[in-house]
């Protein structure tokens, strides 16, 4: 899943960086899409959740994000970081009682609150113990409503002035003398359009799983725990363990029973398995089955090369190494987002150590460049025809399984 975002700076009197305004967007078209102003803010909350945090769009700055009258009642800013974010209230936010509550639990909790597009009402003087910061259209304002503002706020001296579409040199000079502290419009920078690929709450669970069954020692009691907190997980596992190409005789009824039958091989295998289905949804079933023959290539390799302790960890860079493909992203930007070991992520990224070199086999062979499958072949002291029949192997293993699955 994709988050898309843009970001206009919002800087300091002498144009270095304060902070960043986000606007929600929905595909790499950077203008607002045609939804409501509740929903937008929704799934601005929840895209930056779903981010794994407001760091990885804005590093140790401060983000301006919009909220509208009911996601302040709802309490949707305390869903995100108060060191992280300004709280800035619609200009179609209506005040009053409820409005009020809100923002003093959000106070008294920390976060910094500013009222955008800013007209005065003698109404919010009721608000201003409150506020931080507003801000004023300098395209929409009067210099009359300005200089309104400007002596409602003075008994409230802790209240900053935002001078917002500033589009000139000259703007900019006259929002510095009505005092304004902080500067936002063309005149500076224009909205930057920002993509960032969201994994879902499911996508987590499926890979933290997949992370504890790729340790050395993984903790089976958590994994049971796993599968026996989620129908779907335990289903698709009891399925899987009974499938024709394990002929088993025995039924089995329950998730411990398994467990233990299946093995840690076989199931680390399967909870791979589940992983590269969930990320593939949506994508030719060939890509699934790609990735998977990929991981039981990498696999048998490391097991030919006597190296059997590191054949868990080789079954992974294969299974990861089309995950940009699946989820139309960065592949290092993935990788950081995964709770896998720092080996694995520089075998995929940065192709290096043996297990590198047998994804890039498998790569040559799958694209038929035989010249590099020989030459690969002779470095890794791995006879052509050995290599050859596992690479069919794990392609009838791959379509095997993912058969099982579904």
């Amino acid at each position: 899943m994709n988050f898309y975002a843009a970001r206009q700076p919002i800087l300091h009197a002498d144009k270095s960086l304060f902070a960043y305004e986000l606007l929600f967007r929905d595909s790499l078209e950077n203008t607002f899409p045609n939804i409501n102003e509740d929903e937008a803010t929704a799934k601005m909350v929840a895209g930056l959740q779903f981010n794994l945090g407001l760091e990885n769009l804005l590093p140790n700055t401060l983000a301006f994000i919009n909220f509208t009258h009911n996601s302040l009642l709802d309490g949707y800013p305390l869903m995100l970081p108060k060191e992280q974010i300004v709280v800035e209230i619609l200009e179609t936010v209506k005040p009053g009682k409820k409005l009020l509550t809100s923002c003093i639990e959000l106070k008294k909790k920390g976060y910094i609150i500013a009222l955008d597009d800013y007209i005065h009402q003698a109404v919010w003087v009721h608000f201003y113990p409150y506020i931080d910061i507003i801000k004023i259209d300098f395209q929409e304002t009067t210099d009359h409503q300005i200089l309104q503002i400007i002596d409602a706020i003075k008994p409230f001296p802790k209240i900053k002035l935002l001078a917002e579409k500033i589009e000139t040199h000259q703007e900019y000079l006259q929002a510095l003398e009505y005092g304004c502290c902080y500067f936002q419009g063309y005149f500076f920078s224009k909205p930057e359009l920002i993509k960032n690929t969201a994994l879902t709450p499911s996508q987590m669970s499926i890979a933290k799983l997949m992370g504890e069954m790729a340790k050395d020692e993984p903790n089976i009691k958590l994994i049971s725990q796993a599968f026996e907190s989620d129908v779907s997980l335990s289903f698709k596992l009891l399925r899987y363990a009974q499938s024709p190409i394990f002929k088993r005789t025995k039924q089995i009824e329950t998730i411990k029973q398994a467990i233990v039958v299946l093995g840690q091989n076989e199931l680390r295998r399967f909870v791979s398995l589940l992983f590269t289905a969930q990320f593939s949804e949506g994508k030719p079933a060939e890509l699934t089955v790609m990735s998977l023959s990929r991981a039981r290539y990498c696999e048998l390799l490391t097991e030919y090369s006597s190296q059997r302790d590191g054949s868990a960890s080789a079954f992974l860079v294969g299974l990861l190494s089309l995950l940009d493909a699946m989820l139309d992203a960065d592949i290092a930007e993935l990788m950081g987002k995964l709770p896998i070991s720092q080996a694995i992520k520089d075998s995929i990224v940065l192709r290096q150590g043996q297990q590198a070199q047998y994804l890039m086999l498998s790569e040559f062979f799958e694209s038929g460049q035989w010249s590099d499958v020989n030459r690969l072949c002779e470095r890794l002291e791995v006879n052509f025809d050995d290599a050859f029949a596992m690479f069919q192997q794990s392609q009838l293993w791959a379509k095997e399984r993912l058969q099982a699955l579904n």
